[in-house]
């Protein structure tokens, strides 16, 4: 049907609140671009004039997709070269969603977005649509297919699922840096020990290469093989310099609300590692993302920021 310049107009306001479901829901901010736009080719060949609430209409219309998505995605991740780990983004990226509550701020942590892997396509989507846009039962029963006390059932296992996993502790910006900075003096000092005195015992680090960068496919755990694995990570070498293309730029920033080191090579992000906090100011998880393929929207959102300086070079 053709669509008139207020039908259009109605979906473009709903459209950052679906990017945020989607990226949420899949993990991936191409994947919820690609969700949203086939969302809205449904939304023209609907008769809207007949849809009563068009961002009920749109939500399920969208949620469906992704749950779709997430089916096929696991069959994918089966065969995924190495550790797979979500598209991170950068802090002020619109496709985050709300942050107005504690709740939606860690929907959206890497650590959480990592966790609700363990989850299945249903507990997943009642969990986002709960906690992160406080849709009420009722309307994710709609949305689903479902009863409103089966929403209610998932959405209890769900959460349980993800608390029983290493949750974040929530810091502000600037101690969100001064964390990074504290962890890069101690990363570049060439030495073990500084690193150790950071990290909990049982830390982790996971890295994402996706078979085109060089990422270990096995977690490195426990305070001293991270703490060897990260001090070796950043030793200069003319090797990780050509792997790369140049010397990288070093920044703390911030990725997902987490505290975040930036690896730029001629304005292209190269790598984020995502850092999880504990309560004492220990650091307690590693995550890096270095698959080009999900740098992309990084490398745009890092051109469109103002960073200033690099507290280093690295390699």
């Amino acid at each position: 049907m053709h669509l008139t310049a207020d039908d259009v107009e109605r979906f473009e306001a709903s459209r950052p609140r679906l990017e945020a479901i989607a990226y949420r829901l899949l993990g991936s901010a191409a994947e919820a671009e690609d969700a949203v736009q086939e969302t809205f080719l449904r939304w023209q060949a609907a008769d809207v004039d007949r849809v009563e609430v068009p961002e009920a209409w749109l939500t399920k219309v969208l949620t469906n997709l992704c749950l779709n998505q997430l089916t096929s995605a696991r069959a994918r991740r089966e065969t995924y070269v190495g550790q797979w780990l979500p598209e991170p983004l950068l802090a002020g990226d619109p496709m985050l969603g709300p942050a107005d509550t504690a709740e939606q701020r860690e929907s959206v942590s890497y650590a959480v977005l990592t966790l609700m892997e363990r989850l299945s396509p249903n507990e997943r989507a009642v969990y986002v649509l709960r906690e992160a846009f406080d849709c009420p039962h009722r309307e994710i029963a709609e949305i689903l297919d479902i009863t409103e006390a089966a929403s209610q059932q998932i959405f209890h296992r769900a959460k349980k699922h993800v608390a029983d996993g290493k949750v974040r502790t929530e810091v502000d910006e600037a101690a969100a840096r001064r964390i990074v900075e504290e962890f890069l003096a101690a990363a570049t000092s060439g030495k073990t020990e500084p690193l150790v005195r950071l990290l909990t015992e049982d830390a982790i680090a996971i890295g994402d290469g996706g078979g085109k960068v060089p990422a270990r496919f096995k977690a490195f755990e426990g305070a001293v093989a991270v703490a060897k694995f990260l001090r070796g990570l950043f030793k200069p070498s003319e090797a990780k310099r050509a792997m790369v293309g140049g010397s990288p730029e070093v920044y703390a920033w911030i990725a997902n609300g987490d505290p975040a080191v930036v690896a730029v090579v001629g304005g292209r992000v190269v790598g984020v590692m995502c850092l999880e906090v504990t309560a004492e100011g220990h650091l307690t998880g590693f995550r890096n993302q270095v698959n080009p393929d999900k740098l992309e929207r990084a490398t745009a959102q890092w051109a469109a920021a103002g960073h200033g300086e690099p507290p280093l070079d690295a390699w």
